[in-house]
């Protein structure tokens, strides 16, 4: 039994000498970070296919278990909107190879502009995409949430591929105004959209975003908390993504969202246990 716990990036400015040792080099870094998670968001694969020696690379790093949810490059869903990108799809599943195991899905985050109009494309791009791993698709349009035809519609699309419906909460963020810089970009950057709580698959994925306060993110995650046990005991193994404004603190958090849950389920696999800040040394 288990609940995958991440953040939406292996590495921070703020996280050296904190949560990852300050001498790494970057090459490094996600090998320590996998010892506080054990999954991650591919988000950096949205702005640039990398290169096989890059992936290659991120496989040495973490073993079969550990779980990216790898974002489809930017011209594939937002550019060409799932149409006419055989050649980019091919190049990039190319370049994943070496993770093998280790992807849990291929995440597809749609613009907040594609609209149930374009739920055919859609459902054209799950069924070229290669058997074998997951998709796991985040929609943004208002109307997906607020009308049910829609939303019937679109269950119906990854149901039909096997596919989940990533939420991504935002809720807390706008419950109040921002008291942060950080805060106040992500309220200009982040889709307002309804918490969606219903997985269609065995394998639900949440995306989460709290504030910079530590009480309030964990205040507004309680519903998860439910959620999360609520899908273990029916033999689903949720993977839940801690975010904040800043993210100055999302292992920690992470890891005691984690903890929250494993005390209301103690079957529930532990953690690894952290790396040191430093090396041990004899003196």
């Amino acid at each position: 039994m288990r609940l995958h716990v991440g953040c939406a990036m292996w590495t921070h400015a703020r996280w050296q000498g904190r949560f990852l040792p300050a001498h790494l080099s970057p090459g490094e870094r996600l090998r320590a970070y996998a010892t506080w998670c054990d999954a991650v968001e591919g988000n950096t694969t949205f702005y640039a296919t990398p290169s096989r020696a890059t992936v290659e690379s991120w496989a040495a790093q973490t073993s079969p278990d550990f779980r990216f949810v790898v974002k489809l490059p930017k011209p594939i869903t937002h550019e060409r909107r799932l149409t006419g990108a055989g050649e980019e799809l091919r190049a990039f599943l190319e370049a994943m190879e070496p993770l093998g195991p280790r992807v849990h899905a291929w995440w597809i985050q749609l613009p907040g502009s594609f609209s149930p109009e374009g739920l055919g494309s859609l459902a054209a791009f799950l069924r070229q995409l290669p058997q074998g791993h997951r998709c796991a698709v985040e929609v943004r349009h208002r109307a997906f949430f607020e009308d049910e035809r829609s939303e019937r519609l679109l269950e119906r699309v990854l149901a039909g591929a096997g596919a989940e419906w990533v939420p991504f909460d935002t809720t807390v963020m706008f419950d109040g105004p921002p008291t942060s810089d950080a805060e106040r970009d992500a309220w200009t950057k982040k889709p307002r959209v309804p918490r969606r709580t219903r997985a269609l698959t065995g394998h639900p994925i949440v995306r989460y975003l709290g504030r910079d306060a530590e009480e309030r993110t964990v205040g507004g995650w309680r519903p998860w908390v439910e959620q999360a046990v609520a899908w273990l005991r029916e033999g689903r193994e949720p993977t839940v993504f801690i975010h904040t404004p800043d993210n100055a603190d999302a292992p920690l958090l992470a890891r005691r969202f984690h903890d929250e849950v494993r005390e209301r389920v103690p079957a529930l696999e532990p953690l690894p246990e952290p790396m040191p800040n430093e090396p041990l040394t004899l003196f």
